[in-house]
């Protein structure tokens, strides 16, 4: 992982203006995340602790996590062993991915005694562990029994032990001549023994190592010449100089579509014209930005597994059924047959006698009147015969009815699941979610939930400002989406909508004015960005005026028709931030 011991040994620097603060609050806004808000002489600062298999890290945060309704069980641990704690020291051995917070608490009976927090960043293996004065372990976010390992316990009251270490070198300490004797009795590919070599350090960092040691050539330990191990060590050397000083080039790298690829504390070569790379101001800033985005993916997904399930299998039921009755109306469409067939034999009683099996008849339907045969029921007379071909001809009539009225319904009924799915797939909060619950258990779909305490109250709709100050709002869900068009938009304000796509209804606040036409192509790729068409170029978007969109009576939330429209095609922005947001309390 690019988060590597050298890494953390950023970060510890960076937090080390933290010691001698104050622990104010303690939150889990997720199973495997912890946030300590610390208070300094100098303000306040919130350290996030993640021991995410896959995002596991520890650094100070800007993020406004939101946090469940009732705090977890180790969540409420911290708040009693480290509340009003003071902050020791911050530690790291050698260039381990392991981080220790000492701190200065109060105990139940008054004493003061030290405890430990261990945030160990190892990928699957991470923890957060709290650790007495007695180096026992109080409780973890992850406990590890042992079916699970039969190397290392970590449950409460067992003695606190170091992770597995393997004897390697530190390059912040050891000699150059250290390393190249530990890499010439080697053979392999240079970033694989550098690994094999060095603690602290991950593919990232000994892969930029390796390129400028080889000038961009891939170089392997058993034909590197005298030279490429003097450009090695001065790399390392560099690099050692960077992180005992403070003078790193913290560099994100990401592909040229926005899709964040790799992270390090110097500048990357590696990756050439294929990827973009940024720098940022600081460790903490950059692990913040890098797994923001990937953290709220992520916890919206766990969050609303339930609902993405449901969903899906609703959706696929509706289809199936839509697809049967489709091929039941298809039959019924042979229906003028029966008629035409009991037409046939109401006029030909006379030549019809009771216990024929079928009857040859000329078809006066048809030009030429042309012979055709019509099978009969033996037990029925002529009569009755042409009675039962009249009363499939009818059912055939009424079901061709209700089954057009049930395929429609139920293809209104896939739209505005769609239109839910569409929403739940750009849900950012929790009270995103709670609100599509809420809708879903309005519809039946759900069961409403026993919720404690009071309704989630409903956020405003996302509002921004166009280049030209126009008022751009944007509805968050279906049930907003209504009550933004039909109730607080002016008939001259301008409504759009994707066509034929799920999405946001947006509303041009206009003032009862003109509207420049770049205003319209701003909300217009706001509304392409906010539905299913996210990624999607040249979308389609419909806009005309509020007072032309009206609500069919008895409808789904969010289900509009209007008129007079126009449309444009516009590809949405992979970045909104362009666009001066307004944050409503």
């Amino acid at each position: 992982m690019a988060l590597d011991g050298a890494f953390l040994y950023a970060v510890k620097k960076e937090m080390e203006c933290l010691i001698g603060a104050r622990v104010e609050k303690v939150h889990q806004p997720a199973r495997d995340e912890v946030v300590l808000s610390l208070r300094t002489r100098d303000g306040g600062y919130k350290v996030l602790i993640s021991a995410s298999a896959d995002r596991a890290r520890v650094h100070i945060t800007d993020i406004q996590a939101e946090n469940p309704k009732v705090p977890p069980m180790f969540c409420m641990l911290l708040r009693k062993r480290l509340g009003s704690g003071k902050l020791l020291d911050i530690r790291q051995d050698g260039l381990e991915r392991v981080l220790y917070f000492d701190f200065s608490c109060v105990n139940e009976l008054g004493d003061i005694v030290r405890l430990t927090l261990a945030c160990e960043i190892m990928g699957r293996y991470s923890n957060l562990i709290l650790i007495d004065e007695n180096d026992k372990i109080v409780d973890s976010i992850k406990r590890v029994d042992a079916e699970m390992s039969s190397k290392r316990l970590v449950l409460p009251g067992m003695p606190y032990k170091l992770p597995p270490r393997d004897e390697r070198l530190n390059f912040l300490e050891c000699s150059e001549n250290e390393i190249r004797a530990a890499l010439k009795v080697r053979s392999g590919a240079l970033p694989k023994m550098l690994l094999e070599v060095l603690e602290g350090v991950s593919p990232v960092l000994v892969r930029e190592w390796s390129f400028y040691t080889g000038k961009g050539i891939d170089c392997r330990t058993e034909t590197m010449s005298e030279d490429n191990y003097d450009r090695l060590c001065f790399a390392i050397g560099r690099t050692r100089a960077m992180l005992s000083d403070g003078q790193c080039h913290f560099t994100i790298a990401a592909t040229r579509e926005g899709q964040l690829k790799d992270f390090s504390f110097l500048p990357l070569h590696q990756y050439g014209t294929l990827m973009v790379t940024r720098e940022m101001p600081s460790a903490c800033t950059l692990l913040d930005n890098f797994y923001a985005q990937r953290d709220r993916a992520a916890r919206m997904k766990q969050r609303a597994n339930d609902l993405f399930r449901l969903l899906v299998q609703r959706s696929e039921r509706i289809s199936r059924r839509i697809s049967s009755q489709a091929e039941e109306l298809d039959a019924c469409r042979e229906k003028d047959s029966l008629r035409r067939q009991a037409d046939l034999i109401s006029s030909n009683l006379y030549r019809i006698k009771k216990g024929d099996t079928e009857a040859v008849l000329e078809d006066f339907y048809e030009e030429g009147c042309p012979s055709v045969k019509i099978k009969l029921d033996v037990r029925l007379t002529p009569p009755q015969n042409a009675q039962v071909y009249y009363s499939a001809y009818k059912k055939a009539c009424t079901a061709e009815k209700i089954l057009a009225e049930q395929i429609e319904q139920g293809r209104e009924e896939l739209a505005y699941l769609d239109s839910v799915l569409d929403v739940l797939t750009r849900a950012e909060t929790e009270n995103d979610l709670e609100q599509l619950r809420l809708e879903l258990a309005e519809q039946g779909y759900i069961r409403a939930a026993r919720l404690k305490g009071k309704a989630p109250k409903s956020l405003p709709p996302i509002e921004y400002i166009s280049s030209d100050g126009y008022v751009i709002s944007v509805g968050r869900n279906n049930k907003q989406n209504d009550k933004l068009t039909l109730k607080d938009s002016e008939k001259l304000d301008i409504w759009l909508h994707t066509q034929n796509i799920p999405g946001s209804h947006v509303i041009i606040h206009t003032g009862c004015g003109e509207v420049p036409m770049n205003t319209i192509l701003e909300a217009a790729s706001l509304a392409a960005y906010h539905s299913k068409a996210q990624t999607s170029a040249q979308v389609p978007v419909d806009y005309c005026l509020v007072k032309f969109v009206k609500k069919p009576v008895g409808s789904k939330p969010g289900k509009v028709i209007f008129s007079n429209q126009h449309t444009v095609y516009v590809t949405p922005p992979a970045d909104v931030s362009k666009f001066k947001r307004e944050i409503k309390a």
